[in-house]
């Protein structure tokens, strides 16, 4: 745990922001979670109107999605940093913008997203295609499919 400025105890997830630094090309496997983990993608669709935002967003012109999966109460998503991004500007950006699009399909929507999230940057010796297999995977892994063709809230490039 680390110190802040004002000598206050850095705990949680104000210790891991503070550290938290962006390297352009780097690629990060990312997770975030919806607010109090509640099952709002479970709903045919809120996952749709989620899954059809993503990849409309404008934030995709530089920085790269590599690979995704919905889950009921949270998503993971494999991205490469651009050198006009920062990992921090490109997951607020995704969940305010995907926010907006369901509330707007929505309007009984709370918070859709938590307010923190967990990235870890892949190795250079880590295959990008194996992470895209684990994030793709975690469905059948969730056992809310027996495999991953019938899962429909998925995409990777390498596919």
């Amino acid at each position: 745990m680390g110190t802040s400025f004002y000598g206050e105890r850095a705990s949680g997830h104000r210790a891991l922001r503070r550290a938290r630094n962006s390297i352009p090309g780097q690629v990060y496997l990312v997770t975030f979670n919806t607010y109090q983990r509640l099952e709002i993608f479970r709903d045919y669709e809120h996952a749709v109107c989620l899954a059809r935002c993503l990849h409309g967003l404008s934030l995709w012109r530089d920085t790269q999605l590599l690979a995704w999966v919905l889950m009921p109460d949270h998503m993971h998503l494999l991205v490469r940093v651009s050198e006009k991004d920062s990992l921090q500007a490109v997951v607020q950006k995704l969940k305010s913008n995907t926010a907006r699009e369901i509330k707007s399909f929505d309007m009984d929507i709370g918070q859709v997203w938590a307010t923190a999230f967990h990235d870890r940057a892949l190795r250079k010796d880590e295959d990008m295609r194996d992470v895209a297999r684990y994030i793709v995977l975690n469905p059948v892994r969730a056992g809310l499919v027996c495999r991953i063709g019938d899962y429909p809230y998925w995409d990777a490039v390498f596919v």
